[in-house]
């Protein structure tokens, strides 16, 4: 039974696996992940329950220096997220230098004066002789409550970081039903997955200048054998982009549908039908209309 409640910011620079974090920690797909900066645009919630405490994970962008009006939101829920929360975690790359986004994070931290824990990601690729460094670089910098180093990606130190977690849970109701991962809406997701093989499939800035909208998703078919019909438009900003998404004889856009389907089936259990379109929203990262439509919403 639930009595107690931790709320968890994981915050850090762009790329440094906190969407990895997260989904290691509740077990499901909750967060996009890629190879690429900035893959997280929105604040997302991941679930877990251990022992009789549901934790609630606050998955949010790399903290960077904002270019447009969509940085500037993202920008704005890492600030955000940091406050009127239990504990924070500032995850971090082991490197042993704070740099100016670490530097920037430990102060909102401690403007809020809220407890925090200092995780270091990526350790299996380091030596380990080279880890000390790291620690004794940011202990210096900030006392954090605890330091430690982890591997999300191999799942090294998981379980650690979840005994540290504990004493943040305070008494109080169950706040998401049991077996919920996530606070996100089948659709987002859909949306999500999509976005993800954007990022994945394609190079350089395209793909951070691209959005999805979910226009059509609908189930047909019999309770054993359902079908999703899904329609989806990939907003891009430039004409020059739209050959490049769409690819000599639609094979690029034939291929990010085919990566897509393929998570989305094994996601809702369900054989897919996904239809894709390209079209362009010239400028939409700097058009504060463009973004709330697209649902990056303060």
């Amino acid at each position: 039974m639930i009595n107690k409640t931790a709320m968890i910011a994981v915050v850090g620079r762009a790329n440094v696996g906190k969407s990895t974090l997260v989904n290691k920690l509740t077990g499901d797909k909750v967060a996009i992940v890629s190879p690429k900066p900035q893959t997280t645009r929105n604040r997302i919630f991941g679930v877990f329950t251990y022992d009789d405490i549901q934790m609630i994970l606050l998955d949010t962008p790399g903290f960077h220096k904002a270019k447009n009006e969509l940085g500037n939101y993202m920008v704005g829920i890492v600030k955000e997220s940091v406050t009127d929360v239990d504990a924070v975690i500032l995850l971090v790359e082991p490197v042993a230098n704070v740099g100016t986004q670490e530097m920037m994070l430990i102060d909102y931290i401690k403007a809020q004066n809220v407890k925090s824990l200092l995780v270091i990601n990526k350790i299996d690729t380091i030596r380990t002789d080279a880890l000390l460094p790291v620690i004794e670089c940011y202990s210096d910098y900030y006392d954090f409550d605890a330091i430690i180093p982890i591997s999300a990606k191999k799942e090294n130190g998981i379980d650690e970081l979840i005994k540290l977690l504990v004493p943040y849970a305070k008494p109080g109701p169950q706040l998401f039903p049991d077996g919920m991962t996530t606070d996100q809406h089948e659709q987002q997701i859909i949306a999500e997955i999509l976005r993800e093989k954007l990022l994945i499939c394609l190079d350089k800035e395209i793909p951070h200048g691209t959005a999805v909208e979910i226009t059509k998703f609908s189930e047909r078919g019999s309770e054993d054998s359902p079908i999703i019909d899904i329609e989806a438009t990939i907003y891009f900003e430039k004409k020059s982009h739209k050959g490049i998404i769409i690819g000599k004889k639609g094979e690029m856009l034939k291929k990010i549908g085919q990566y897509a389907r393929a998570d989305m089936e094994r996601f809702m259990g369900a054989k897919v039908n996904l239809q894709t379109w390209a079209k362009i929203k010239e400028n939409w990262r700097d058009n504060q209309s463009a973004i709330r439509n697209l649902g990056y919403i303060k």
